[in-house]
């Protein structure tokens, strides 16, 4: 009986060795350039999947030069992708219109939403040795915007709507560089969008005495994007609420990521969010009011979520 036993209880150890172990699900997601707010976001977003799936999801984070590039790679990335845009760019791409014209692909036909992120929000921050204090007084003054975000496109917008596009000088510097050069005076200024509060504008506010410059309604009506303020004491040294614009951001993979993927990607980021927020104030700024930013069609996966949930959801979305 004993010998009986033992040959059971090998041959139980052979068959569940016979069997692989559960697999780790890999995903990329590609969000902006290190040091921005979505960087930081995005490594959040990687911690909370690895602790609200025990493991079985791994995110790994690469930098981005812009939204836009993020959009642009969905023609050679597999069903691991996940990047981070405005609803309005993938709009765009899949029209072949705006900075994608000429551009057109199938590819873009298969972009699916996930979820809603905190919103791009604008920043001009200047030394509060340059003495600016509003948009008129950049006149004469050298301002950095980056290269490839929408932060430098939209920077230069405003400086044309503005009437400042030939009375700036735009400094040829990385975004990551913007604080020392500010510091040692090479610039006056620089703009940069992400979500408040950014830690780039965290980092220069901590570090010397800046001026964040705050849009009059006019000006906020002339940019055509949704008004925001930002609350006072944001900031160090912000002692005003501050008004500016914003753009709504979304994480989206595309079709050819599988429904259970999608479906735990978006359920283990709703389930983790307050305890995001927790430690980052700008995850208690997403809620359910922010889907209606999404525009466009959700991943399958992540709609069985939703539906699970009782979202209220549009028949755009479904």
């Amino acid at each position: 009986m004993k010998l009986l036993n033992k040959a059971a209880l090998a041959a139980g150890l052979l068959a569940i060795a016979a069997f692989p172990a559960q697999a780790e699900t890999r995903v990329t997601l590609k969000a902006a350039k290190s040091g921005s707010s979505y960087y930081q976001m995005s490594v959040e977003i990687a911690e909370a999947m690895k602790a609200g799936t025990n493991g079985d999801i791994s995110v790994t984070v690469e930098e981005s030069q812009g939204s836009q590039q993020n959009v642009m790679e969905v023609r050679a990335r597999g069903g691991d992708y996940v990047f981070t845009t405005p609803p309005a760019l993938v709009s765009a791409a899949q029209k072949a219109a705006g900075p994608f014209e000429g551009k057109g692909s199938p590819a873009f036909d298969e972009i699916r939403a996930l979820f809603p992120l905190p919103s791009l929000t604008m920043h001009f921050v200047m030394s509060k040795d340059s003495g600016v204090t509003d948009f008129a007084g950049l006149d004469g003054k050298t301002i950095l915007l980056g290269k490839g975000s929408f932060g430098a496109s939209e920077g230069e917008k405003y400086l044309g709507l503005f009437g400042l596009t030939d009375k700036v000088k735009i400094a040829d510097v990385e975004l990551s560089n913007a604080v020392p050069a500010m510091k040692n005076g090479q610039i006056d200024g620089f703009v940069t969008a992400g979500s408040w509060p950014a830690p780039n504008v965290v980092e220069a506010a901590a570090s010397m005495d800046v001026t964040l410059l705050s849009m009059t309604d006019e000006q906020v009506a002339e940019t055509k994007r949704a008004r925001l303020v930002i609350p006072a004491g944001t900031y160090a040294g912000q002692d005003s609420d501050l008004v500016t614009t914003s753009l709504p951001v979304v994480a989206y993979t595309t079709t050819k990521m599988d429904d259970d993927t999608a479906y735990a990607l978006t359920k283990t980021f709703w389930e983790e969010k307050a305890r995001m927020g927790e430690t980052a104030a700008w995850w208690k700024g997403v809620d359910t009011a922010l889907m209606e930013n999404i525009t466009g069609k959700l991943h399958p996966g992540a709609l069985r979520y939703y539906e699970e949930a009782g979202f209220a959801l549009t028949d755009a979305q479904k």
